[in-house]
């Protein structure tokens, strides 16, 4: 294994996969858990990887290893996360809280698509590559989830100044 290169990929990825895997789960140490095993699972296959795509691999790892641990955990969707914010996720906890919140009340799926979408700025046939879904079921989750979020999250319109229906 290079590992060099790997170290500085690591390096470089390792603040935006926390990001996703605590925006995912709203549980700061299930998300360092989450992205300690995808570093692993990249790092085993480094070879293969490193002239790829690794960070995307990352982030299937991260999205998959969640929803089997909410399947064997068998978590209430929408359960709401902890108000704590940790510093090293964001630097405005107010609009980390509102966030979290927000995607609180999402299914486990809306809340992914949403994620990766908005949050981490994939476009629609990387958000479904990531999940294993089709371009359609990530567009319907998208839209499902933003018509959640307009009716019960108006406190992200107060947020973004966005007009209120």
């Amino acid at each position: 294994m290079d590992d060099e290169g790997f170290t500085e990929w690591a390096a470089g990825c390792q603040r935006s996969l926390l990001r996703t895997a605590y925006l995912l789960t709203g549980d700061l140490h299930r998300a360092q858990d989450l992205v300690q095993e995808a570093l692993i699972k990249v790092a085993l296959r480094w070879s293969r990887l490193r002239d790829g795509n690794p960070t995307a691999y990352a982030r299937k790892i991260v999205v998959h290893d969640n929803v089997s641990w909410w399947r064997r955990h068998r978590e209430t969707p929408g359960a709401q996360p902890d108000d704590a914010v940790p510093d090293e996720i964001s630097s405005d906890s107010v609009t980390a809280l509102v966030v979290r919140r927000a995607l609180g009340r999402l299914t486990p799926g809306q809340r992914a698509v949403v994620v990766l979408r908005h949050l981490d700025d994939l476009s629609e046939r990387e958000t479904a590559d990531v999940l294993g879904v089709s371009v359609g079921t990530v567009k319907s989750q998208n839209a499902a989830a933003l018509a959640r979020l307009r009716t019960g999250a108006p406190e992200l319109l107060d947020l973004t100044g966005g007009p209120r229906e």
